[in-house]
């Protein structure tokens, strides 16, 4: 499948060092559609590499149902979004709320594909839940990284399986 190559009046205007969340998704949509590069063939960078590691590590995390051990992994102005239908937990208060309603239903999250440009990671799982309403939710984790720390995770469904 072809993918049309965005035109230069659909890319957001980013002015200034701070990239916000808006325009942080909005590129990053973009961004996605138009690499041409496959993951398998892409060298990642030092700093790209650091990222996969701490989105990896913070995956492998969660089996540990340790709270303080996860949000040791987001910025203080951190931000997740559990799926694409659900609030936005915005500040690390809210994060760790939204965290602790799931985290002692995870029994794991299997990385299946992973790859990043810059300080984006993007990556594809499954996650296996127990005395859970899901058994497995399969998605893209889409993370955002500034200083080794996560500041945006989004997660976006591609399947489910009901308990």
């Amino acid at each position: 499948m072809k993918t049309k190559k965005p035109e230069m009046s659909e890319i957001p205007e980013i002015k200034g060092p701070e990239l916000n969340r808006r325009g942080f998704l909005a590129a990053g949509a973009i961004a996605l559609t138009s690499m041409t590069r496959s993951a398998s063939a892409a060298q990642l960078t030092t700093d790209e590499a650091a990222n996969v590691k701490l989105v990896n590590d913070f995956c492998a995390a969660w089996p540990s149902h340790d709270l303080d051990r996860i949000m040791a992994f987001f910025a203080d102005d951190g931000a997740y979004r559990m799926t694409e239908t659900t609030p936005l937990a915005d500040g690390r208060d809210a994060v760790s709320e939204r965290i602790q309603t799931i985290i002692n239903n995870v029994d794991r999250f299997d990385v299946l594909d992973t790859f990043a440009r810059g300080p984006m990671v993007i990556n594809e799982r499954i996650d296996y839940f127990s005395d859970f309403a899901l058994k497995t939710w399969r998605g893209v984790g889409v993370f955002f990284i500034r200083e080794g720390k996560i500041v945006d995770w989004y997660d976006y469904t591609i399947a489910m399986e009901q308990a």
